[in-house]
């Protein structure tokens, strides 16, 4: 049955990814951005002019975002629309949290007012924070480090009050990180990819980066939306952590980009001395972590029958062929 869904976000990595599936399935899709006009060219998503509605809503309006939902009326809600880069939170804690917290607070307050609409949140890893044991799952206790997973936290902590309040149908859906050839290069996996592309095609010499032992629970977001789909359709609501559930090294992610560029990392200079390409840089390297950031996603798999469909070593091979092709166009 077509259902009326409202993405909000929806020219974000994620929500193009979600939006491609539910048009696929024949849904009426309609997406929230600041502002509509080229909005979907400008993301990359042009193929789905004709196919989605946008409508304008911004997070630091929560009049004009409560408004925008009532009018569009729809049978779910995937709030997906945050800023997503955690170090731009220590810059701006008051807009990171009007955005994360008083949006989130706006979007679940119009669900409210309309009849059976159900609402996923979209929480983030970032709520762990220091956490005492690995891998994390949805009881782990929550200590956030940032003024982002802090935010992150308090929408996580509204979505579960409220549906324990009222009884409605709110999810929220706890994502480990998740990347795909969309993701901007400011964001580590994507910096990685792009950077061996441009050494594969001879653009740059060596790659700097920050501590390669660091470890992260990497997935592609193609999955990670398709177990949102599932957490929002389910019979009953709850808390979802989706991860891969694998721990990666940064140098894993490093090794696994060389490999599908086809190139070499080191290099044997013509003194007979070995070179690696990549440089670790001081000014990136971060202090020690107590507990490694990996997701225990034991829950989705037998709740849901949620697994994810491509391999750590496709996603990062999917990710560096995007970067030669865009490389290649350049050159051309």
């Amino acid at each position: 049955m077509a259902r009326r869904v409202l993405i909000t976000g929806i020219t974000g990595q994620d929500g193009g990814y979600l939006a491609e599936q539910l048009v696929a399935a024949g849904d009426d899709v309609v997406g929230t951005v600041r502002r509509p006009a080229g909005a979907l060219d400008a993301a990359g998503l042009g193929h789905l002019d004709g196919h989605v509605e946008l409508v304008a809503a911004d997070l630091l309006d929560p009049d004009g975002l409560r408004r925008a939902i009532l009018e569009v009326a729809p049978d779910e809600i995937y709030h997906l629309a945050a800023p997503t880069f955690v170090p731009d939170s220590w810059n701006d804690p008051t807009e990171v949290t009007a955005a994360i917290v008083t949006g989130t607070a706006a979007v679940l307050a119009a669900a409210g007012s309309l009849e059976d609409t159900r609402v996923l949140v979209v929480s983030s890893s970032a709520v762990y924070g220091e956490a005492d044991v690995a891998p994390q799952d949805e009881r782990t206790a929550m200590r956030p480090l940032n003024p982002y997973g802090v935010a992150k936290l308090a929408a996580h902590g509204l979505v579960g009050a409220l549906r324990a309040h009222h009884d409605r149908f709110l999810v929220s859906a706890i994502t480990f990180n998740h990347e795909s050839p969309r993701r901007p290069e400011r964001f580590l996996p994507r910096k990685v990819t792009a950077g061996v592309a441009a050494i594969a095609t001879g653009r740059a010499e060596e790659l700097k980066l920050g501590d390669l032992s660091a470890v992260r629970d990497w997935t592609h977001a193609r999955d990670i939306v398709a177990g949102l789909v599932l957490a929002l359709r389910h019979e009953t609501p709850d808390d979802y952590v989706f991860a891969s559930g694998e721990a990666r090294t940064v140098g894993d992610l490093v090794d696994a980009a060389f490999a599908a560029a086809g190139v070499e990392r080191h290099v044997v200079e013509p003194d007979g001395c070995r070179r690696d390409r990549v440089v670790v840089d001081p000014r990136f390297v971060r202090g020690p972590e107590r507990c490694p950031s990996v997701g225990d996603p034991t829950k989705a798999h037998e709740v849901l029958g949620w697994t994810p469909q491509t391999s750590f070593d496709a996603l990062i091979g999917e990710m560096v062929d995007a970067d030669l092709a865009r490389l290649d166009a350049v050159r051309t």
